[in-house]
């Protein structure tokens, strides 16, 4: 989402944002909007999270190594209330235990950088099908599902409701999101922020 009026997106109520900092799906990449949608949801106060999308080769630990390093050096220096997570959806079921260990991978190396780590998925084809959860207690989730809450995971951290939210401050229909963690106190109590994950258009069949 370029061209984001970040303060009338904190006038309309928004308390944290998940913004793209880059990813693997066609070599790595940093996102081109990343700095600026960083820069402008500070300075308006919105508390922030990030991540880095897997492309279709992140199925193994060395991948998931890689691609985390690659994340590192785009926020190195940067600070998040909210966690920094790897996006997995490009990856297929064919690959599960693949999948898994390329996440945990991302997620131990984000971790010994200083930052928190987490793991962004869908409900049924990303965290059930994709992924193999009993192996995924130590990480937070952030978990999309359209219509009712999550079902197949039960311990999660925020929620993407819908593809179909609208913003002031923010041209289009945005991801909308629900947190039940204040991440910068450490309560986590239901304490729920309105959020925006701002990247890609997902299809509606993934969840």
């Amino acid at each position: 989402q370029p061209n984001i009026n970040w303060a009338k997106v904190k006038e309309a109520g928004i308390g944290f944002a998940i913004i793209k900092a880059g990813g693997s799906e066609c070599g790595r990449f940093e996102d081109r909007t990343f700095r600026y949608n960083y820069q402008n949801a500070k300075a308006n106060g919105i508390k922030l999270g990030t991540y880095f999308m897997g492309g279709k080769g992140f199925t193994s630990a060395p991948a998931g190594i890689a691609d985390a390093n690659y994340f590192l050096q785009i926020i190195s220096g940067l600070a998040f209330e909210y966690p920094c997570y790897i996006d997995l959806e490009l990856p297929t079921s064919v690959t599960r235990d693949g999948n898994t260990d390329a996440c945990i991978a991302f997620c131990e190396t984000v971790k010994a950088a200083g930052f928190k780590p987490g793991i962004y998925a869908s409900d049924i084809s990303g965290f059930k099908d994709r992924l193999d959860i009993t192996r995924l207690g130590a990480y937070d989730k952030w978990v999309a599902r359209y219509g009712s809450e999550p079902k197949y995971v039960t311990d999660y951290q925020v929620w993407q409701y819908s593809s179909d939210g609208s913003v002031s401050g923010i041209n289009g229909r945005v991801d909308v999101n629900l947190s039940n963690t204040d991440y910068e106190s450490g309560d986590s109590e239901e304490y729920f922020f309105m959020g925006e994950n701002f990247g890609p258009v997902f299809d509606p069949d993934f969840y």
